[in-house]
């Protein structure tokens, strides 16, 4: 297919006018001549006849850039590709050395390719290897080589050392090009350890917080976990950054029991908000009394919720589960308030997904419904906690229907002013025009008297 106004176009009658008219096919149509046919006639000895196979050279270069910006493994393509551009330019090398052997007589010194009398050069395969062998010690520039007697000797064995300095000046760059490609993209992915490194050293730290910060970046980077997710996607549009966070989070979503009963269209707009966050073994996700911020979901590992000792594991929270959503919602007769009730640590690495309360009230305003299961569920905790003071409560939800009263009252006199100043403009705009029209009058009378009095 061809691009066209930035669409695919896959139609076969278009796709072959264009490539009849492209400036590329009558050069394709030289590189697949039959010209072989001519080996009949000069014998297989002229190799030279099929020379307009080097015509196809081209595409070959663009299937390669093809293939480099598809393949999910773009890297080893180039170590391949490199490698294969290594492998050609000692076979061309090679064959060149065999003509040249062939020119000053196949075995008449060292240094030239030995013929078919000597033992074991019969066969043209052992010919060929030897060839190989000696271009690749010229161009691996070892120089383990019998000494060159002509002047055709010296000039290709100097030729080859020149070719090869340019060679491996050029394969020492494209792999360090690869390496760097390389390490660019986990530092795009995931987070660099050697300034926390660099930090820790310069203020003293170490010993086992060091180990703790390296054994988190190895474990983010083994387990291919990608903290910074946002920034990676930002320059997505929206919906295609929703669809991406979809199909990467929302199998982990629909896995938590309190988003299994919710429509679609809150899942679609929480993915957008959740921050993926790893916790190390020990670490506490959240102590009690602390005020919270963020509510998690538990997309990998395990939790414990231990008592204040830090040891004493009371309860033990898996995948699929979620905290921390009583500080967030304002449950009327939470003796809590917004402080965490429990304390949570991670029992060894933890994959979580942080929502924010500022999050997380934008969407339940978008969705009444998820708000009102959530503060529900909420509710139910606390009563099974003995944090829910029920006559806080009803006085919080009459003080409330109270004060949806005066709103609805105050609503109510603010239409009825509204009523009566719309009154009142449209009686002083008809007194403005009575009164503009009156003047007008009066400017004619004025003008049909002073002529009168002019003529007197």
């Amino acid at each position: 297919g061809f691009l066209e106004d930035g669409i695919l176009v896959r139609d076969r009658g278009r796709i072959r006018q264009r490539y009849l008219r492209s400036p590329s096919f009558p050069w394709d149509v030289a590189a697949v001549l039959p010209t072989d046919l001519l080996y009949l006639r000069l014998g297989p000895g002229v190799p030279v006849v099929r020379a307009n196979r080097c015509l196809r050279a081209p595409r070959l270069f663009e299937a390669f850039d093809r293939q480099e910006t598809r393949t999910a493994y773009p890297n080893a393509f180039r170590v391949a590709k490199l490698m294969l551009y290594v492998f050609i330019t000692i076979h061309w090398h090679s064959c060149l050395y065999f003509a040249l052997s062939s020119r000053l007589g196949l075995g008449t010194d060292a240094w030239v390719c030995p013929n078919a009398s000597h033992p074991g050069f019969a066969r043209p395969l052992r010919q060929y290897l030897h060839s190989f062998y000696f271009s690749t010690l010229i161009l691996a520039t070892v120089g383990d080589t019998p000494e060159p007697r002509h002047e055709e000797e010296f000039l290709f064995i100097t030729a080859g050392f020149l070719l090869a300095v340019l060679g491996f000046a050029t394969i020492t760059g494209s792999i360090s090009s690869v390496i760097s490609n390389m390490n660019a993209a986990d530092a795009a992915f995931y987070p660099d350890p050697k300034p926390v490194q660099r930090y820790l050293r310069a203020q003293g730290v170490g010993g086992r917080l060091s180990q703790r910060v390296a054994d988190w970046h190895q474990h983010v980077q083994a387990q291919r976990k990608l903290p910074a997710e946002r920034s990676v996607l930002r320059h997505l549009p929206r919906g295609l950054r929703a669809d991406v966070a979809a199909s990467v989070h929302l199998p982990a979503l629909c896995r938590v029991g309190l988003f299994q009963s919710w429509e679609c269209g809150v899942l679609q707009q929480l993915v957008l908000r959740l921050q993926p966050q790893v916790f190390s073994p020990g670490e506490f996700v959240c102590r009690r009394g602390d005020v919270g911020r963020e509510m998690y979901f538990i997309r990998e590992g395990r939790l414990a919720v231990v008592a204040e000792d830090g040891i004493t594991q009371l309860a033990i929270l898996g995948e699929g589960l979620y905290f921390g959503e009583i500080s967030l919602i304002n449950i009327k007769g939470n003796t809590s308030g917004n402080r965490r009730t429990a304390n949570i640590m991670s029992i060894g690495y933890s994959d979580l997904f942080c929502l924010s309360k500022e999050d997380l009230a934008e969407v339940l305003v978008e969705f009444p419904s998820a708000r009102a299961m959530m503060e529900a569920k909420g509710r139910e905790l606390l009563l099974r906690m003995g944090k829910l003071d029920v006559h806080a409560e009803a006085v919080a939800a009459a003080a409330a229907e109270e004060a949806e009263q005066r709103v609805q009252a105050l609503e109510t006199a603010l239409e009825g002013l509204q009523t009566r100043a719309a009154r009142l403009l449209a009686q002083l705009e008809s007194s403005a025009f009575k009164l503009a029209l009156r003047v007008e009058r009066l400017e004619c009378r004025l003008r049909q008297q002073q002529p009168a009095r002019g003529v007197g």
